[in-house]
């Protein structure tokens, strides 16, 4: 198999993330428009993932994500076992949507879906139209969000005939200032717990999709334990809405969280801060990321650094409060690991069981 990389087949973070920042830097000359309407941005929110603005005495978030090319995967896999999949496919648009917006310690209050069709004979399959219209209410009721509307624009030319563009946009609301979470909190000594992820849950599809189009059977190759490649990418993304709202009631002291998701690992060195992030443990990648690693023949860096190899969400709190915080995430149904801790230091990210050290100029953004 010729060699992959994520850059290689069209998601080239050197060339998008400059654009991300320049657009980034006329973003911010905005914020002072707010002030005409009496509110008031909260400028360090800026470069995290969901913004937020003082609305009298709360504060409001909103966040904007699509799905990427995930559903693409289900399209292929329906040939073979004639299932649509997008069950799934919508409950991960809005996951994509809430663990962003959350990571701000934001409860999330409504959603709203943006699905970008050729023309409207996309639509005409009931049973594809049903799955998705049931996996997006779902993902809303756990996340205790309302599903407020949508636009489902027909853009011949534009979106390729036979595939539709997912996404959507949320806002939620922080009653109590100190559940604010931006990353001025973080501090040294801070421990850093990893959540458990199903799988590549919307990051990385761009190379899955490459690396299926060399196996045998492309997504429906069966791997050593008899899974259907295409059937474990497709594993439901976790959405935590409602363990950060537990976490809160449990007065666990959240100084930060980041959202895995682009860039892999190196999204555990998303706040701005010169601080050295050490794992000193990561839960095993399970047998999806082993088998994708082996056929494409990937190195350990390239992995880490593409996708979230079993943790995607990181908790960043005093030493004092994990044993608590483990106790809620399991009684939520998560699995949590005290993996490492934050320190004074070059910005920089060290995995210490894969000896792999990303440093900060890899991720020239939040």
């Amino acid at each position: 198999m010729p060699k992959l990389s994520y850059a290689a087949v069209g998601d080239n973070y050197d060339t998008k993330d400059p654009i991300k920042k320049l657009a980034q830097e006329s973003a911010r000359l905005t914020g002072s428009n707010l002030k005409k309407g009496g509110f008031q941005e909260i400028a360090d929110s800026r470069g995290e993932s969901a913004y937020v603005w003082k609305q009298g005495t709360v504060h409001m978030a909103t966040t904007i994500e699509g799905l990427g090319t995930k559903n693409l995967v289900a399209d292929a896999m329906r040939k073979t076992t004639g299932k649509t999949y997008y069950d799934t496919i919508g409950y991960d648009t809005v996951a994509t949507i809430i663990n962003d917006l959350i990571s701000v310690g934001a409860k999330p209050l409504a959603v709203h879906a943006y699905w970008a069709v050729e023309d409207n004979s996309w639509l005409a399959d009931e049973m594809r139209m049903k799955d998705l219209i049931r996996g997006w209410k779902k993902a809303c009721d756990d996340a205790g969000a309302a599903w407020g509307g949508g636009e489902t624009p027909t853009m011949k030319n534009i979106v390729v005939p036979g595939t539709c563009e997912l996404g959507g946009s949320a806002v939620g609301i922080i009653k109590k200032t100190n559940q604010l979470i931006i990353d001025k909190k973080l501090k040294p000594g801070d421990r850093i717990i990893l959540l458990k992820s199903t799988g590549v849950n919307a990051n990385g599809l761009s190379l899955v999709r490459a690396i299926a189009q060399k196996l045998p059977n492309g997504f429906a190759t069966k791997m050593p334990s008899g899974t259907m490649f295409g059937e474990a990418v497709l594993a439901p993304t976790n959405i935590y809405a409602q363990l950060i709202q537990n976490l809160f009631k449990a007065k666990i002291n959240l100084h930060y969280i980041s959202n895995i998701t682009g860039h892999g690992l190196r999204k555990v060195m998303r706040a701005r801060g010169q601080f050295t992030y050490t794992i000193e443990k990561l839960f095993p990648p399970n047998e999806l990321f082993s088998f994708m690693q082996q056929s494409a023949k990937l190195s350990d860096e390239e992995m880490y650094q593409t996708f979230n190899m079993g943790q995607d969400y990181a908790l960043f709190m005093p030493k004092k409060d994990c044993a608590a915080a483990l106790k809620i995430i399991k009684k939520n149904g998560f699995v949590g690991l005290d993996a490492g801790f934050v320190s004074k230091g070059p910005k920089q990210i060290i995995l210490q069981e894969k000896n792999i050290i990303f440093n900060g100029d890899t991720l020239d953004l939040r």
